[in-house]
């Protein structure tokens, strides 16, 4: 096994890449569109199968493509039933999702237990039948490379993973010879390298030089890494085909640069890369460009500088119908510590799996999603948000394998109401998040105290505090004594509201000890631990000097 093939297995067991989720988040929004799961996207997924109404075989597992079929038919229930009575997967519908169709179609498919999909109005039924056969056959190799923090679809992070293993510049191309990403460029690059890449596309006469001398021919049909050795002024170059479920998506190749070999084993590396490339291929390929407008459009709004019309038309929202946002996170909550791209492809997926139309928006460490469409009564409407709230937290934990928490922001009557919302949300994660007790969601109300306090602190940082306070000769006792450890003694005394056994505990020293350095604060800082309104300054300015520590690391 290669680094490459290594660093895209982890984070996601074999047993998780043949389910509806793992097909789903590789094929993604262009091509198809989930309505509902009831038995979840771990639902194992083994093939795809066309109905034909002369021979209405359905098999278990598979997904069946419901040809000819119109979703607002009596029919179109009769065909989920059956497909649940057989066990498939689930049933692929024609484009749109009319109602009341729609709902008639949700209540069979939870009845049955099988999941219903649309396809989308941009992909034909012979371009689907590839599509997902293609991220059928991707299955067995894992979709990202987690180490090397490649998303999927993000191939020119994947061209410049690959070009770090294989010592040379890579390109990364569709089958039409056009430039999908191509890696960071050193200065003394190939004449052809410059062409391609400012041309977005190999140079026309060199792709009919190539397809002349059966090149191309070779490339497809091969399965293997072609080399081609240097010749002049032209780099020693690899070129890997990169296929799935027999259907051609594209190629990787590799120069050498400014005379360097390239590293020992780049073929081999190669060939896992050409491997693991087409999941993001199919990916880059099905990712609707309309998804991206619906996204940009719920940025904008969330952000309390767009339209509640714009959103609502784009994401088939409805504008005056109570809704909420959600704050989902897995780390610290400061902006850029955490990378959401594994969270981002799945929170649609099992939103729309459990009934549930949203946008989902990316926003720094941390995911924003908009849940539209509430029911009217505030209670209800509050039950179905901490609901989803619940079942996110605990879905998505197990699917990426660290604690996911989930701040629930305020129920409001319609979309315009959608920034006040998000406020809620992304102040209750943070709370959660600080807190970093067993609690992973919360609405606003059950974390208040945390809230408040987070609020105060904020506020106080613009305030300028005299010089010498009790905690600033402390920090600079310690600074000017190596070993010194009094800030952490008292915070770990403040912490645990004097109880010298308890803050001895937390600090591994003996009570004796403790009780000592107690001594040294007061005579050190001048501090009275007798004082509620020292002990108050002192455990705000721990607090924001803690912060301010965490910021610069």
């Amino acid at each position: 096994m290669t680094d490459l093939e290594e660093s895209a297995g982890r984070g996601r067991g074999a047993e998780d890449r043949g389910t509806l989720e793992h097909l789903l988040s590789v094929v993604g929004a262009g091509a198809v569109e989930l309505h509902t799961a009831p038995e979840g996207l771990r639902t194992s997924v083994t093939g795809v199968h066309v109905l034909d109404a002369l021979e209405p075989v359905i098999r278990p597992r598979e997904l069946l493509l419901a040809v000819g079929v119109d979703p607002r038919s009596a029919h179109a229930v009769d065909v989920v039933r059956r497909a649940g009575e057989a066990g498939a997967a689930g049933v692929v519908f024609g484009p749109g999702r009319p109602e009341p169709a729609a709902r008639a179609l949700q209540t069979a498919a939870q009845e049955c237990g099988t999941a219903v999909l649309f396809r989308t109005a941009w992909c034909t039924w012979a371009q689907l039948v590839g599509v997902l056969r293609a991220g059928l056959a991707s299955a067995g190799v894992p979709p990202m490379a987690a180490t090397s923090g490649v998303r999927l679809g993000d191939l020119d992070s994947l061209a410049d993973a690959v070009a770090a293993l294989v010592g040379g510049s890579v390109t990364i191309e569709d089958t039409e010879s056009r430039v999908l990403a191509y890696s960071s460029t050193e200065e003394n690059v190939d004449e052809m390298r410059r062409l391609t890449i400012l041309g977005r596309r190999v140079p026309p006469w060199r792709v009919a030089a190539m397809r002349e001398a059966g090149f191309f021919q070779a490339l497809w049909g091969a399965g293997d890494v072609l080399h081609r050795p240097a010749h002049g002024q032209d780099p020693e170059r690899l070129v890997g085909a990169v296929r799935a479920g027999g259907e051609a998506l594209g190629s990787i190749w590799v120069a050498a640069v400014a005379g360097r070999p390239l590293s020992p084993n780049a073929s081999e590396t190669l060939r896992a890369a050409a491997r693991a490339a087409a999941a993001h291929l199919l990916h880059h390929r099905t990712h609707s460009s309309d998804s991206r407008l619906v996204e940009d459009a719920a940025r904008a709004l969330l952000e309390d500088r767009g339209s509640v019309e714009v959103l609502a038309e784009r994401a088939s929202l409805p504008p005056r119908e109570p809704c909420a946002v959600l704050a989902v996170g897995t780390g610290s909550g400061r902006h850029g510590d955490d990378d959401p791209s594994g969270l981002y492809g799945l929170l649609a997926l099992h939103c729309a799996a459990l009934g549930h139309r949203v946008v989902v928006v990316p926003a720094g460490g941390r995911i924003l999603v908009l849940l539209g469409g509430l029911e009217r009564d505030p209670g209800a409407a509050g039950g179905q948000v901490t609901r989803l709230g619940e079942s996110l937290a605990e879905q998505l934990s197990v699917t990426i394998g660290t604690s996911v928490r989930v701040g629930l922001g305020d129920v409001v009557p319609g979309l315009a109401g959608a920034p006040e919302s998000r406020r809620s949300a992304e102040r209750t994660l943070q709370a959660l998040i600080a807190a970093a007790g067993p609690r992973t969601v919360a609405r606003s109300e059950d974390v208040a105290d945390t809230v408040g306090i987070l609020q105060v602190v904020d506020a106080l940082r613009e305030v300028a505090l005299p010089p010498r306070t009790s905690v600033a000769r402390l920090r600079a006792f310690d600074a000017d004594h190596n070993g010194s450890c009094l800030v952490e003694t008292l915070r770990a005394y403040l912490d645990h509201f004097g109880d010298v056994a308890a803050a001895s505990r937390m600090l591994g020293v003996h009570s004796n000890s403790l009780r000592y350095r107690l001594r040294r604060i007061t005579q050190v800082s001048g501090l009275d631990l007798d004082s509620p309104d020292a002990r108050l300054l002192a455990q705000l300015q721990l607090r924001l000097d803690a912060e301010a520590d965490g910021a610069r690391s």
